[in-house]
């Protein structure tokens, strides 16, 4: 590492346009960053030659023909053009990264399910190998649905670069610190941030504060976008503006390096003599993004009654109907509850979607005992749930003074699609085999007469 905190050989941008250092503000915006003066050509996208010999080359994220705002697509100038970062491909197995459809005939995928975290080891774990997919949902060779997992990462990648051809990724930290050295610059990353990597964009993952674990969505079909907000107006939720991409930062490094590519569910790797992460200028709206769940301005009830969870939608990733996601990204953290006469737990429900939740840190209102952070729990389509007996004792008899609900962040990844679960998290994953029996307590409490029981 140099004094700046940059990875020994990469070259990042001088100029940070932006608030943050390294960082450039705005979600979905049209950026343009160069590592060296002079590296992006103004006024053309491909000019006959360019700069300091480098290549022109668009990658592009949606269709040529998209609506224009829904078009992404990101110019970049690069050492070697990206035909140089592959070769001759072998077939790998990685075999704890799972894609849909995954569905197994001896695992029971119809049930409430819940699980404490997945343990912490001192196996060597990259972010390749350390990836433990939960859940998969749709097809990802129709690219509809996702993919959950859990991931543990205990050792850098040296040498070795990834990109998926099959989805974008949703990273989810809840331990340790990482770094993403990516094609179109550097992402670190803590607990309470989260970063999406595009589809087909080449990444590198260190490790900067370890061992890792956190929570990976895997997105099969359209784009994360932000959610429209109707009547709440211009403000609140998620704001575009703390969305940090990061500026253009480049490696010029003649070493042997391997790339692996997840393309159709199936893993290859290919062999090249150079890092592939070599784009020293670039400009467009296809690139990587972080996000701090700390500046999510929640919106709620203010008198009595509360709304739908979706209220708490950070990211949706539409699917075509009109309403009705692919996945939804939504995030409960610190808020106030002041609704009056109004049982301020999430209630019982059951609905078309299907919930995975997981926990980053602290108690969730609606399950006080074992939903701990690094855990996880499946609620699938069309499956009751809600609080179990002490929350529903404790919220319906409480004094309904303003409360603070604090020292908390748990998140949903939430898909129109049925998940099932694989056979690691059937099998080995630590599940609670007595989760289903959190609800036996509830009494009773009908008996014909009027009046509040």
């Amino acid at each position: 590492m140099n004094q700046q905190g940059t990875p020994r050989g990469m070259v990042r941008a001088v100029d940070t346009t932006g608030t943050v250092e390294g960082y450039m503000p705005g979600f979905g915006n049209d950026f343009e960053t160069e590592a060296l003066p002079g590296a992006l050509p103004q006024g053309m996208n491909s000019p006959q030659k360019c700069n300091y010999g480098l290549y022109g080359e668009q990658l592009s994220g949606t269709a040529f023909t998209a609506p224009s705002h829904q078009n992404e697509r990101t110019w970049c100038y690069r050492i070697r053009p990206s035909v140089k970062h592959t070769h001759r491909f072998e077939k790998i197995e990685l075999p704890y990264w799972k894609s849909a459809p995954n569905v197994l005939p001896d695992v029971i995928s119809l049930g409430q399910y819940r699980w404490d975290p997945v343990a912490r080891t001192d196996a060597a774990l990259t972010w390749l190998t350390g990836m433990r997919t939960m859940t998969t949902a749709g097809d990802v060779n129709t690219q509809v649905g996702m993919a959950s997992h859990i991931y543990l990462v205990t050792e850098s990648m040296v040498d070795d670069y990834f990109f998926s051809a099959d989805s974008e990724i949703l990273i989810v930290p809840q331990e340790g610190r990482l770094r993403f050295c990516t094609e179109l610059g550097i992402i670190d990353l803590e607990p309470k941030e989260i970063a999406i990597i595009p589809r087909g964009l080449v990444y590198r993952v260190e490790l900067i504060e370890g061992p890792a674990r956190g929570f990976v969505c895997e997105n099969y079909g359209q784009k994360f976008e932000l959610p429209g907000r109707g009547p709440i107006g211009a403000n609140c939720m998620a704001n575009r503006r703390d969305f940090k991409t990061p500026v253009a930062a480049f490696e010029d490094r003649e070493v042997p390096s391997t790339v692996t590519v997840k393309w159709c569910g199936q893993f290859h790797r290919t062999r090249i003599g150079h890092s592939p992460l070599d784009v020293v200028a670039w400009h467009g709206n296809y690139a990587p993004v972080k996000y701090d769940l700390r500046t999510y301005c929640p919106v709620g009830a203010i008198l009595f009654d509360h709304p739908d969870p979706s209220i708490f939608t950070v990211l949706t990733a539409p699917s075509g109907v009109p309403g009705t996601a692919n996945i939804d990204f939504v995030l409960f953290r610190e808020r106030w509850m002041v609704a009056e006469n109004t049982f301020r737990p999430p209630w019982y429900h059951k609905n078309i979607m299907s919930e995975l939740m997981g926990n980053i840190y602290g108690q969730y209102d609606a399950k006080p005992q074992g939903f701990v952070p690094g855990g996880m729990s499946l609620h699938n389509m069309m499956l009751p749930h809600g609080p179990d007996r002490n929350a529903f004792e404790g919220a319906s008899n409480a004094d309904l003074k303003p409360e603070k609900l604090d020292n908390t962040m748990s998140f949903m990844f939430e898909t129109r699609f049925p998940q099932h679960l694989t056979e690691f998290a059937a099998k080995e994953a630590p599940l609670q085999d007595d989760y289903i029996d959190c609800w036996l307590g509830l009494e009773k409490k009908f008996d014909g007469t009027p009046g509040v029981k």
